[in-house]
C-alpha cells in the first residue's frame, strides 16, 4: 500500500470513529475526499480536505469537524504535527522516520514500487493505431500508437486487465483503391511500362514488392482481365501485406496487439444485422427519414427512408443513419456493431482517434451507452498531430503522393526510446512538434535527455564509489538531511501518480512526473558544485557517502518504474 493510500486507509479509520461516537452521521459520501500533497510544500507534507466536504451533509462546521479529524490524525506514530488552515483544510507534517521507512519501502519493492490493486481486474480495451491497411506506418500515427500503448501498460501496472486491439478497415473503398494501386504494380513486374501511377491510386514504392509477390504466383493470369476477376484476391493479399508491413513498424516501437479485428470479417458475420436487431428490440433503431441539410439545400437531396438509431436519447445532435440508401452500412453502423463486439469481452472500453475524427464522438458514445445499457465506461481519447520538423522547415507528408516519412525510418533516425518519450512529453490533445535535431538535443530543454541523464548519473555513482576505494557500511538514513527527504517525498508521490494517469486516462502524466524527479534530483546533485560537503560521494565519509547512495539508487528505481510505463529503456550509461 502505498503512503498515500495509507493515510487515506488512517483517515477512513478516524472518519469511522467519528461517525461511532456520533460525531458524523453516518453513510456519508466520502469519494470527493483526497490525501494529497499541499500545493504549498511550506504548509506540509499532506493535506485533506475531508473537513470541507463532509461538514455541510454532516449539517456541521468544517473548523469544528476539522479539529475533530485533526485529534484522531495526531495520535498516529507517523504524524509529527496536525495543523487547520483557513475554513477547513487539513495540513499534516509526518515525521522523517516516515520518509526514511519510505526510502526503504521504494528499494524494498522495487519494481513493484507504484503497482496496484486499484483496478480490481476490472478489463479494459484499448483500441489504439487502426491505421487504414493501404501503406507503412507514418509519423501521423505515431502518436497515437505510443499514447494507446502506454496507457495499456498504464491500466496494466493498476491491476487492470487489458486487451491490446487493433481494428483493420478492410471493407471500404480504400481497400479498392489498394488492390488496383496493387495490379499497377503487377503489370510492372510482369515488365509492362507503367509510367506515372495514374491519379487516386497509392503511388508509393512500398507496393512494388507486393507487386512482384502477385506475378510470382499468378504469373500473367490477370494481365488485361476485367477488374471483377482480380479485385478481390488482389485486394485480400494486399492488405494481408500491408498488415505484416504495419506490425512490423509497430514492433520497432516495441508496440505489440492481443487482437486484430478486421470489419470485412464483422460484416460478413452479421455483427452489424445482430446489433440493429438488438436495436430494434430496445426501440433505439426506426425507419424515418433525416431533416433536410442546414442552409441551402444541395439539388441533388431528396428524402429517403433509412433506419436510424435514437441516439439524441443519449445526448447527440440528431439521430443518425446506421445504412445507406443502397442497403450499404453506413460507417457509423459497422463501427456501432464493432463496439457491441467488444462489449462482450470487456468491462470498460477506451478508443484512441485522431483529432480528425472529433466530430463523430458523441454518436459512437450514444451508441455504446445504448448496446451496453449504460453499463460499460467508454472514453475516447483524441490525439492531434504531429508536426514534422526538420532544420526547423516542416517536413510534409502524403500518402497519395508517396513522400511521407514512415515511423521506421523515424524509429531508426533516433531511436525507439526517444520516439516514445517525445509523444508522452505533452497532453494528447495539444499540438506537438517533433523536431530530429531537438528531440537528441542534450539540454536540460529536451526532457527525453534530462531524464535519462538523471539515471545516468545515479547509475555511475556505484562505479565511482568503487573506484575511490570507499568501503560501504549498511546505510544509516538519520545521516540523510532536509534536502535529501525532499527527493524522498517526490519519489513517494510515484504511486498515486500513477493510479491518477491510469483513472484520467492520461499517460503523459508520467512523463510529466518524471521531468519534475529528475529536475530535483539534478538540483541536488548541483549543490555539490559549490559545496564539496553536500556531494554523493564524500572520500572522508563513507557513512554519509552510503546514505546518499541509498537515496540516489531510490530514485533511480522511480526513474526505472517510471519509464518502463512508458515503454522507455533507462540508460545506464550517455554518450
Amino acid at each position: 500500500m502505498s503512503l498515500y493510500n495509507r493515510f487515506t486507509a488512517h483517515l477512513d479509520a478516524v472518519l469511522d470513529a467519528l461517525e461511532a461516537d456520533g460525531s458524523l452521521p453516518g453513510g456519508l459520501n466520502r469519494k470527493p475526499v483526497t490525501v494529497e500533497p499541499p500545493r504549498d510544500p511550506s504548509h506540509g507534507d499532506l493535506a485533506t480536505n475531508a473537513a470541507m466536504v463532509l461538514a455541510k451533509p454532516a449539517g456541521t462546521n468544517p473548523r469544528a469537524l476539522a479539529e475533530k479529524i485533526v485529534a484522531g490524525l495526531e495520535k498516529l506514530d507517523e504524524v509529527e504535527g496536525a495543523s487547520i488552515a483557513g475554513p477547513g483544510f487539513i495540513n499534516l507534517h509526518l515525521t522523517d522516520a516516515t520518509w526514511r521507512a519510505e526510502l526503504a519501502a521504494i528499494h524494498a519493492e522495487a519494481d513493484d514500487y507504484g503497482r496496484s490493486a486499484s483496478g480490481e481486474g476490472v478489463t479494459v480495451n484499448v483500441e489504439y493505431v487502426s491505421a487504414n491497411p493501404t501503406g507503412p506506418m507514418h509519423m501521423g500515427h505515431c502518436r497515437g500508437a505510443v499514447v494507446g500503448d502506454a496507457l495499456a501498460t498504464l491500466l496494466e501496472h493498476v491491476g487492470h486487465k487489458v486487451i491490446r486491439e487493433y481494428y483493420i478497415n478492410d471493407a471500404g473503398g480504400q481497400v479498392d483503391v489498394l488492390a488496383r494501386s496493387a495490379h499497377v504494380r503487377y503489370a510492372q513486374a510482369l515488365g509492362e511500362a507503367v509510367g506515372e501511377i495514374p491519379e487516386g491510386l497509392y503511388p508509393g514504392d512500398y507496393l512494388v514488392p507486393v507487386g512482384q509477390a502477385l506475378a510470382a504466383e499468378f504469373g500473367d493470369r490477370y494481365v488485361g482481365a476485367p477488374e471483377g476477376e482480380w479485385l478481390v484476391p488482389f485486394r485480400t493479399r494486399a492488405v494481408a501485406a500491408m498488415m505484416e508491413m504495419i506490425r512490423s513498424d509497430l514492433a520497432l516501437l516495441g508496440i505489440h496487439h492481443d487482437i486484430f479485428s478486421s470489419e470485412a470479417e464483422l460484416q460478413a458475420a452479421g455483427k452489424p444485422e445482430a446489433a440493429e436487431k438488438w436495436l430494434r428490440a430496445h426501440d433505439l433503431v426506426y425507419d424515418g427519414v433525416l431533416e433536410a441539410p442546414k442552409g441551402e439545400t444541395p439539388e441533388d437531396w431528396e428524402p429517403v427512408e433509412l433506419p436510424l438509431f435514437r441516439s439524441t436519447k443519449f445526448g447527440d445532435d440528431q439521430d443518425r443513419p446506421i445504412k445507406k440508401s443502397n442497403g450499404s452500412w453506413t460507417y457509423f453502423g459497422a463501427d456501432m456493431a464493432y463496439h457491441f463486439q467488444k462489449a462482450q469481452t470487456a468491462d470498460q472500453l477506451i478508443d484512441i482517434w485522431g483529432a480528425d475524427h472529433g466530430g463523430t464522438v458523441k454518436r459512437i458514445q450514444a451508441a455504446v451507452a445504448a448496446l451496453t445499457e449504460g453499463k460499460a465506461r467508454f472514453d475516447v481519447k483524441l490525439i492531434q498531430m504531429v508536426r514534422l520538423l526538420r532544420d526547423g522547415e516542416p517536413v510534409k507528408m502524403s500518402k497519395r503522393a508517396g513522400n511521407f516519412v514512415t515511423l521506421a525510418d523515424v524509429v531508426r533516425e533516433v531511436g525507439k526510446d526517444v520516439v516514445r518519450f517525445t509523444m508522452l512529453t505533452r497532453k494528447a490533445d495539444a499540438q506537438m512538434d517533433f523536431d530530429f535535431a531537438k528531440v537528441v538535443e542534450a539540454s536540460k530543454d529536451n526532457p527525453v535527455f534530462y531524464v535519462q541523464y538523471a539515471h545516468a548519473r545515479i547509475s555511475s555513482l556505484g562505479r565511482r564509489a568503487e573506484e575511490a576505494g570507499i568501503g560501504l557500511p549498511a546505510p544509516d538514513l538519520s545521516r540523510l538531511g532536509t534536502e535529501e527527504l525532499g527527493l524522498v517525498k517526490l519519489a513517494a508521490q510515484f504511486p498515486r501518480v500513477v493510479e491518477g494517469a491510469a483513472a484520467a486516462r492520461e499517460p503523459h502524466r508520467i512523463a510529466f512526473y518524471l521531468n519534475d524527479l529528475a529536475s530535483a534530483f539534478h538540483g541536488w546533485w548541483n549543490l555539490g558544485n559549490d559545496n564539496p560537503q553536500a556531494r554523493v560521494i564524500l572520500t572522508d565519509d563513507p557513512a554519509t557517502t552510503s546514505a546518499r547512495l541509498f537515496l540516489s539508487r531510490g530514485i533511480g528505481q522511480i526513474i526505472r518504474n517510471g519509464l518502463a510505463l512508458m515503454g522507455v529503456a533507462a540508460l545506464n550509461e550517455m554518450q
